[in-house]
C-alpha cells in the first residue's frame, strides 16, 4: 500500500509585515517623545497663522496658484495710500488738548515700567521725536532676526499705544562689531536690517498703518558704547523705535540716525510746519541734501 504524501507547508510571503509594523510603532513612539519635550515658538506660530488667514480670507487669491517669491503681506488690513507731502498733517498744529508725542511717551513708560527699571528698555525724546530703545536680546536670539515670544508681547503693547496716532514711525537696527558670516546674513548690515524689518512687520500685523512706517539697519557703525567689553557690545546690540512729529522729521532722522541727530533750528522748523518738498533743509549756514522719500 502506497504511503500518503504529506501536504507541503505553504510558505508565508507576508512575514515582513510584522517587522514593518514594529518599526512604524517605534517610529511613532519616537516622534511622540520628541514632540512632548519640544518647545513651541509662539512667534513662528503667529507668523504662519497670519499668513494662512491672509490666504484663506482672500477667495480670489486662493483660487490662483501662489507665485514663487511673491510674499503676501502679513496684515490682512489693506494698506492706506501713502501720505503726500502736501497732505502731511502737522501734529504740532493739529494738536488740540495734548501733544501726541508726550502722550505716547507717558503711555510707554506706564506700560513698561519694569523693563525701564531693569535697563532693558529706554524711553527718551524731545519736541520732535520719541525714541523707544530695546536690547536685542529681548527680541531676538543670537545672530537671528526671528522675533522671540517676548518680542511679540512687547511689540503688541507698543502697537496698541501707537495705533491711534498718525505720527510717522521708523525702526532702527544696530549690532556690535563682532563679524557674522552666515548664508542668510553675510554681514551685520543684513542682520541689523532684517531685525528692524521684523519689528516693522510685527507692528503692521498688530494694526499699525504700514504707510506710516519704515525700517533701516546701521550695522555696527553707530555704537553708543565701546565694543571692547561684553557690556559695551550688549548695549550696542539694540533696536530703536522712533516716533517722529511729522514726515520731514523722520526723513531727517533716517538720514543720520537718531543717535547722531539733534533738534537744531532746521529740524524745529520741520517739526512745526511741513517743509516744502523742493527745498532742502539747512543746518546752520550749510545746505544739506534731503534723505530719499522712500526712507
Amino acid at each position: 500500500m502506497a504511503r500518503r504524501r504529506q501536504p507541503e507547508e505553504h510558505e508565508n510571503h507576508e512575514r515582513w509585515l510584522v517587522s514593518y509594523a514594529d518599526f512604524i510603532t517605534l517610529l511613532f513612539a519616537f516622534f511622540v517623545v520628541m514632540y512632548s519635550i519640544s518647545s513651541i515658538n509662539e512667534g513662528k506660530y503667529k507668523v504662519i497663522s497670519q499668513a494662512l488667514i491672509g490666504v484663506f480670507n482672500d477667495p480670489e487669491r486662493s483660487m490662483k496658484p501662489i507665485p514663487i517669491g511673491d510674499e503676501r503681506p502679513l496684515s490682512v488690513k489693506p494698506a492706506e495710500p501713502l501720505i503726500k507731502d502736501s497732505e502731511q498733517v502737522d501734529a504740532g498744529l493739529a494738536q488740540t488738548s495734548s501733544d501726541p508725542l508726550k502722550t505716547i511717551t507717558d503711555d510707554v513708560r506706564d506700560a513698561f515700567g519694569d523693563l525701564i527699571k531693569s535697563d532693558q528698555m529706554t524711553v527718551r525724546g524731545n519736541e520732535l521725536w520719541v525714541e523707544i530703545e530695546l536690547n536685542s536680546s529681548l527680541l531676538f536670539g543670537s545672530g537671528d532676526a526671528m522675533p522671540s515670544d517676548v518680542a511679540f508681547n512687547i511689540i503688541e503693547k507698543v502697537a496698541n499705544i501707537l495705533r491711534p496716532f498718525a505720527n510717522p514711525v521708523h525702526v532702527e537696527g544696530f549690532t556690535d562689531d563682532l563679524p557674522i558670516r552666515t548664508a542668510q546674513y553675510p554681514t551685520n548690515w543684513e542682520l541689523s536690517s532684517a531685525r528692524a524689518a521684523s519689528i516693522v512687520r510685527l507692528l503692521a500685523m498688530e494694526g499699525v498703518n504700514p504707510a506710516r512706517m519704515a525700517s533701516v539697519g546701521y550695522g555696527e557703525f553707530q555704537p553708543i558704547a565701546g565694543n571692547d567689553t561684553a557690556e559695551g557690545r550688549a548695549r550696542n546690540r539694540r533696536v530703536v523705535l522712533v516716533i517722529s512729529r511729522n514726515l520731514e522729521v523722520r526723513r531727517s532722522l533716517t538720514g543720520t540716525g537718531s543717535a547722531n541727530a539733534t533738534p537744531d533750528a532746521a529740524m524745529k522748523r520741520a517739526g512745526t510746519q511741513t517743509a516744502p518738498a523742493a527745498v532742502a533743509p539747512t543746518v546752520g549756514d550749510k545746505r544739506v541734501n534731503s534723505p530719499s522719500p522712500t526712507l
